[in-house]
């Protein structure tokens, strides 16, 4: 079996793909891209400036998380945990969430998550970034910064949700024949 190497469709359609998402990440890029102030985030160790955040890093990719009360949030941030130490050799990385230091430690603790987080509470970060609703509510997503000659320039984004190529369980749950069939993250399963 080729698994469609061969099938002059399949071929057709994968390039055809990847033609569409390197157009789709052009026009996300083109509307995230800009200068961006440097923001202060509350830590358990006390206030860090955005800049802090890259550290020794050129890039620095933060993720807008909307906190513990988000399922698909923490399933996300459980499958980040796991490739974070690869991420965090080429670029900084951090999540931030609108929920207080202590709560995020606390929850990361339980989930044990190595990666650093921030908070965003009583910032404008999320809703400047264009991670909340019309409601004002958090919504989740990854925003791509790099330092450029002394300035902070958000460099790309992109929102996440069910069925994006952020969270690999959905692409292995579209290999099999009813797809997700219903299912949805929960915070345990009994089984793992």
């Amino acid at each position: 079996m080729s698994l469609g190497q061969d099938n002059p469709r399949v071929v057709e359609l994968r390039a055809r793909l990847q033609e569409t998402r390197a157009e789709l990440q052009k026009a996300m890029s083109e509307e995230a891209r800009g200068p961006v102030k440097d923001y202060v985030f509350a830590t358990l160790r006390g206030p860090v400036k955005l800049s802090e955040l890259f550290g020794d890093k050129r890039d620095l990719f933060v993720i807008h998380n909307m906190g513990q009360g988000c399922n698909s949030c923490t399933m996300w941030a459980d499958g980040f945990n796991g490739f974070y130490p690869h991420v965090a050799d080429r670029a900084a990385f951090v999540v931030t969430s609108p929920e207080a230091p202590e709560v995020q430690a606390a929850f990361a603790a339980s989930r044990g998550w190595v990666f650093p987080m921030v908070s965003g509470q009583g910032t404008t970060f999320a809703a400047d970034m264009g991670f909340t609703n019309a409601a004002g509510r958090p919504m989740p997503g990854v925003s791509a910064f790099q330092k450029q000659g002394g300035k902070i320039v958000r460099v790309s984004a992109a929102n996440f949700n069910d069925f994006d190529e952020f969270c690999p369980v959905w692409r292995l749950f579209d290999l099999l024949p009813e797809g997700a069939d219903g299912w949805r993250p929960q915070r345990s399963y009994g089984t793992a």
